[in-house]
């Protein structure tokens, strides 16, 4: 591929590897595209963030294509994951650690895959604190680390497909189709408590993004390698 290529516009399709923000995947390429060409700036942007204990498909647009990043960002997504039921934390997520513990007895495969049913449709949901939503000109997760307590507003989502692949107790595997802006994590803590329980996600992987899926998408090191 040219320069000409970048800067007219492409969709690069990544699969974001563990603990590395989305960021981090954008400033990557970025960089290497640059060394390659020798060019000083070269416009990357990403359609829709990936939480660092995430993997999976992050579309990348570069040059022209920027312009095109709300339209991706706003198509429907698929997730696969895990809850992990009897206990919440902080972040809903493996990022902060467990500071509540919660029954499990209770929860049968017929209680399980009943409750998944609540979740099918438009709902209003919280996100969590430790979130990337701005309040008063701050991010969410910055007051969250500070100690800070704010009132969160619910927003509307849509969820079509909520399936349970597998269930290992705690560990309950699933799949989700939803719409842009919908949090796993607030998914995951949710349905600890429609549980009667508390649960937090232990595991996620954004697998398509409308037409677009992971399986097609390249690691960062292919991409790098194909730069040549």
């Amino acid at each position: 591929m040219t320069l000409e290529d970048y800067k007219n516009g492409q969709v690069l399709l990544i699969d974001k590897p563990l603990n590395w923000t989305s960021f981090q995947v954008v400033n990557k390429l970025r960089w290497e595209i640059r060394q390659r060409f020798n060019i000083k700036k070269i416009k990357v942007g990403h359609a829709g963030t990936l939480d660092p204990l995430a993997t999976g498909l992050l579309i990348l647009c570069t040059g022209k294509f920027t312009k095109k990043i709300d339209t991706y960002q706003a198509q429907e997504k698929e997730y696969t994951g895990t809850i992990t039921v009897g206990g919440t934390t902080p972040s809903y997520d493996l990022e902060t650690e467990i500071n509540k513990t919660f029954p499990i007895d209770h929860i049968t495969e017929e209680l399980i895959h009943k409750t998944t049913k609540q979740f099918i449709g438009e709902l209003d949901q919280k996100p969590p604190i430790f979130s990337a939503i701005k309040k008063d000109g701050k991010k969410l997760y910055e007051l969250a680390r500070a100690g800070e307590t704010t009132e969160i507003k619910t927003r509307k989502i849509t969820i079509t497909e909520f399936e349970i692949t597998n269930i290992d107790l705690p560990n309950i595997e699933f799949r989700v189709v939803c719409s842009k802006g919908t949090y796993i994590r607030s998914l995951a803590f949710d349905f600890g408590n429609a549980l009667n329980s508390g649960a937090h996600l232990s595991a996620l992987r954004r697998t398509k993004i409308g037409n677009f899926s992971v399986d097609v998408a390249q690691s960062v090191e292919g991409f790098i390698e194909g730069l040549g």
